[in-house]
């Protein structure tokens, strides 16, 4: 049976580079979790809802023109995964 683990102890979601951000809504009318809110004063997506983004998805990073979006490392998460796995695994 596989070990659950919390979604919000795996820290998969986007950052937003506002100084690269041309304020297409790309990433926001893309996503369909909720993971951004719209700053319509600023004119860039906030990250709003991170851990409603789906662990290993990037898509938003892909449609973004300027590369204004950046997710970590997925070895670095796949590593963190196993080794909470892990965790969990030992105190059942």
């Amino acid at each position: 049976m596989p070990v659950e683990i919390p979604r919000e102890k795996i820290p998969w979601f986007p950052r937003v580079d506002n100084d690269l951000c041309a304020g297409c809504m790309q990433c926001f009318e893309f996503c369909r979790n909720g993971v951004y809110l719209w700053d319509e004063e600023e004119n860039h997506p906030l990250v709003a809802q991170p851990y409603n983004c789906v662990v290993g998805c990037s898509a938003c990073a892909n449609l973004c023109p300027n590369g204004a979006i950046s997710f970590p490392s997925k070895q670095e998460i796949i590593q963190l995964i196993k080794k909470l796995r892990e965790e969990v695994g030992e105190k059942a």
